[in-house]
């Protein structure tokens, strides 16, 4: 599994470092939440082990931006905190699964063996021919697009366009693969024509949404991703 644990207590990341990635899992840090929601809009992990007592963003707070966000990646919330009270709160704010400290790693494990399986349910009966990324979804079959509940207008291009890129979600595409994937391979390599249709899907899908779909990498090309930094 791949898996993301946002926590900052050293003893406890350094515990669950060692057992899961000891029976072969993928561990990625984040030491606070800030860092962490971050990690979660722009990468794709298995599940998210999440503390509910981490800096900057508190763990209730990454968990209902993410949820927010349309993010189905399971979420396993991992806290000191073991009331009633907060159990429910946690899985109000949309978490999965709740485990209190002290833990035993078997334990721990198992829980993250099972919101694997659970997680992967939805991905056998996701429709190949709607796209998602985050509140964005794109219909091969209606022709339609939607940011949320938003009916986004969209000329034949620009669908094709957009259907190429979150074909290729979280993946750099440089602009002769645009070109030669969107418009004919013999198209004019020196048009700026990738530019201005990029620019177009922006002003349409990312104007007025705090957290943007469609980014440059300088030098390389484009890529969609979820993320809240301002792309130009």
């Amino acid at each position: 599994m791949k898996l993301l644990l946002i926590e900052d207590e050293p003893s406890v990341i350094s515990l669950i470092q060692r057992s899961l990635s000891a029976s072969g899992h993928e561990i990625t840090v984040a030491m606070d939440g800030q860092s962490g929601l971050q990690m979660i809009l722009q990468h794709t992990f298995d599940v998210i082990i999440l503390d509910l007592m981490v800096p900057v963003i508190n763990g209730m707070e990454v968990c209902r931006r993410a949820r927010k966000a349309q993010l189905t990646t399971p979420i396993l919330m991992l806290t000191a905190l073991g009331t009633t009270e907060n159990i429910v709160s946690g899985l109000d704010a949309g978490a999965d699964d709740y485990m209190t400290k002290p833990f035993k790693l078997a334990e721990l494990e198992a829980r993250l063996r099972t919101l694997t399986r659970r997680g992967k349910e939805p991905e056998k009966e996701q429709n190949e021919n709607v796209l998602v990324l985050g509140d964005l979804t794109l219909d091969r079959i209606t022709k339609t697009v939607k940011r949320g509940v938003q009916i986004i207008e969209l000329t034949a291009t620009e669908f094709r366009l957009l259907e190429y890129l979150l074909s290729n979600t979280n993946r750099v595409l440089n602009r002769m693969e645009i070109l030669e994937n969107v418009w004919d391979i013999n198209f004019n390599l020196g048009t700026n024509v990738v530019d201005v249709y990029i620019n177009y899907l922006r002003k349409k899908i990312d104007k007025n949404h705090d957290i943007k779909l469609i980014h440059t990498v300088f030098g390389m090309g484009y890529v969609v991703r979820q993320a809240y930094e301002d792309s130009k």
